[in-house]
């Protein structure tokens, strides 16, 4: 097997038995290994499997004991499926960092669009903080960010487009920086209305005991639809001229409501 940066050598070339058990295959993919187990995957991370893998909505019948222990955040279930069988499946999200994290009896805060797969031993819940979830018990995850991940100690005051996420300490508050604020910048914005709010004129500031999950840039993930077909050409159900493409965008129920949702065209 060669790799890239080898004189003479071409790109990496894996299969299933040399592709590296739930780890990196590179710092923008990610390896699972499913021996007749099952994940909790978010929609649209997967980019390619090997073996026989069955993937599922969270409403799946069947899986009704698996989501009443694991899954407790109604509002995401629609983005998220349960894989299960045996094979290897490979993450990734948009060419952005991508990394699994152990939790042992802990808890994890992070931003919804960052998590991308979990292990059911962890039970999944919706935060008290908007557009987070939280991680609670023993397992692993895996998370992609914009650009590689830092950790730090509270306290702490950081950018809220840089936070990843927090473990094992209280939720921040809001801090605002009263002497930007009412600085040069901030009575500008104040008379134009023009500009946004910035890392230094609004952090989230964390204290107590813990660990704050940063990543090294200030731009969020872009939001990007799930389970949606993109409208592009040579993508069954994404042409100009598909019947799919005019329909307006009403959300996918997930599991056989969604399927039937589906079959009438919804």
């Amino acid at each position: 097997m060669s790799t890239y940066g080898t004189p003479g050598a071409g790109p990496a070339v894996f299969d299933p038995a040399t592709l590296p058990p739930d780890d990196n295959v590179n710092p923008y993919t990610f390896c699972v290994e499913l021996k007749g187990s099952q994940w909790f995957l978010q929609k649209g991370k997967m980019i390619a499997y090997y073996g026989s893998i069955d993937f599922n909505g969270v409403g799946h019948g069947r899986l009704d004991r698996l989501v009443r222990t694991s899954f407790h955040s109604p509002l995401h279930a629609s983005d998220w499926v349960v894989a299960e069988g045996s094979g290897k499946m490979l993450l990734a999200d948009r060419a952005f960092d991508v990394n699994s994290y152990d939790l042992e009896n802990g808890n994890l805060t992070i931003r919804s669009g960052n998590l991308l797969a979990f292990q059911p031993t962890l039970s999944l819940k919706q935060s008290i903080v908007p557009g987070f979830l939280t991680l609670i018990g023993t397992g692993k995850f895996v998370a992609a960010s914009n650009g590689p991940v830092v950790f730090m100690e509270p306290p702490i005051r950081v950018d809220p487009q840089a936070l990843v996420g927090w473990a094992d300490c209280p939720s921040p508050c809001h801090h605002y920086d009263h002497g930007y604020m009412t600085g040069v910048m901030g009575g500008l914005r104040a008379l134009t209305g023009l500009g946004g709010v910035s890392g230094e004129e609004h952090q989230f500031e964390f204290v107590g005991a813990g660990t704050v999950l940063l990543q090294s840039s200030e731009t969020l993930m872009a939001e990007h639809a799930t389970g949606a077909v993109p409208h592009q050409a040579g993508v069954p159900g994404g042409g100009a001229h598909s019947p799919q493409a005019g329909q307006s965008g009403v959300p996918r129920l997930p599991g056989q409501l969604g399927d039937l949702q589906r079959r009438f065209g919804l």
